[in-house]
């Protein structure tokens, strides 16, 4: 019986995360993408972005996760503090950005795939720009582009935008879907790690009974 009970929690503790990991939405849909534009007009402006390339981007829509590579060079330089109007350095704004990123992130469904610092020049690239000095990478596991969509438009999100504009000299981001990897994804992660859990529990029951 406790048996039972012990791989029964471990089997809804896990169905519970896929409930939250995955979508379950489907695609989303033209008047759903119409909307989030509207909202978003004016702050295409002055940024150089495409809204018809987000556009095009929310239309092909399958409803699957992917990954946002995104590339930044950070401001190193003294900016003012849009809370405090004290002198900081830019890059302590890019990372209380970053701080009230990941909450929204988590929120809805995402989390980094990996985030690391760049240690040298550009060792293979050929009709490109220059190496304008990126300063961090970061490889963004969204949902679906639905989740993208509600995070852009959580308050907590648009509140710390300001951030990020005074901590970026540059950057660009562009989404990708996985094709291979070696790296094992957070549905088998977390599935070891809960059969783990149940497996010694189970274990120790069997320890005491004997």
């Amino acid at each position: 019986m406790a048996e039972g009970i012990i791989w029964g929690a471990a089997l809804l503790a896990y169905g519970a995360f896929r409930f939250w990991y995955d979508n379950w939405s489907g695609p989303l849909k033209p008047a759903e993408i119409d909307a989030f534009l509207a909202q978003m007009a004016g702050r295409f402006e002055g940024t150089g972005n495409s809204p018809e390339v987000l556009r095009a981007f929310l239309a092909a829509d399958d409803g699957r996760e992917f990954v946002m590579l995104n590339l930044v060079k950070a401001q190193m330089d003294q900016v003012e503090d849009p809370e405090t109007g004290q002198m900081v350095q830019g890059f302590e704004l890019l990372k209380r950005y970053s701080k009230r990123f990941m909450p929204v992130l988590f929120r809805n469904g995402g989390h980094p795939g990996i985030v690391g610092r760049k240690v040298g020049g550009y060792v293979d690239a050929w009709n490109t720009e220059p190496d304008p000095g990126w300063t961090v990478f970061g490889l963004m596991r969204y949902r679906s582009r639905r989740d993208m969509i509600k995070l852009v438009m959580d308050p907590a999100f648009m509140a710390g935008h300001p951030d990020k504009l005074l901590g970026t000299l540059a950057t660009f981001s562009f989404p990708t879907q996985r094709v291979l990897s070696f790296y094992v994804g957070p549905r088998v992660t977390v599935a070891l790690v809960l059969a783990l859990i149940a497996a010694l529990s189970h274990l120790m029951m069997l320890t005491i009974a004997s």
